[in-house]
This record gives C-alpha cells, sequence and structure tokens, in this order.
C-alpha cells in the first residue's frame, strides 16, 4: 500500500512540489529548503493510504464473478463506445 501512495502521489498528486504552488515564500535556509518537498511528500501519501483504507474499509468486498460479470457486461461495452464514439467525432471533425 506505501509502495502504491508514493506512486500514485508522484503521478498524479504532484510529487514533491507544494500544493500551494510559489503562494508560500521560500524562508529558511538550504537544510530547510531540502526539508519541505520531503514533508509535502510523505504528507501526500500520508492522504492517499489514509484514503485508501477508508474506502477499503467501507465498502464491501465483492466476489470474483461480480467483479468479472461487471467487467464484461458493463465495462466492456462502454470501452467500446467510447472507441466508436471517439473515431466517429475524430471522422467527422477531420472531413
Amino acid at each position: 500500500m506505501i509502495t502504491v501512495g508514493c506512486v500514485a502521489t508522484l503521478l498524479f498528486f504532484g510529487g514533491w512540489t507544494s500544493p500551494f504552488g510559489s503562494l508560500l515564500p521560500a524562508f529558511g535556509g538550504i537544510f530547510l529548503q531540502a526539508i519541505v518537498p520531503v514533508f509535502w511528500f510523505v504528507f501526500k501519501v500520508f492522504c492517499f493510504l489514509f484514503l485508501y483504507i477508508w474506502v477499503r474499509g467501507t465498502l464491501p468486498r465483492l466476489r470474483y464473478d461480480q467483479l468479472m460479470g461487471f467487467g464484461w457486461k458493463f465495462l466492456m461495452p462502454l470501452a467500446i463506445a467510447n472507441i466508436l464514439a471517439t473515431s466517429l467525432w475524430l471522422a467527422l471533425r477531420s472531413a
């Protein structure tokens, strides 16, 4: 779970950058400027882990056959419809 939290933080949550961007002034010495990105990264990982554990604890577990049925009966037709709609949109847009 920690590894998934680290990868999700790097890919989707901005990694070690501050969520406030450059709104906060740069303060402190080199040591503090090296520690602040580590703090933001660890904070984002802990937020993801909290969300992950919360969702896992509150939602019911699905059986494997239910999950496969959902994938084949709902997600596969939805994906095919998405591909067809996108190709139709691109074909009509270029014409």
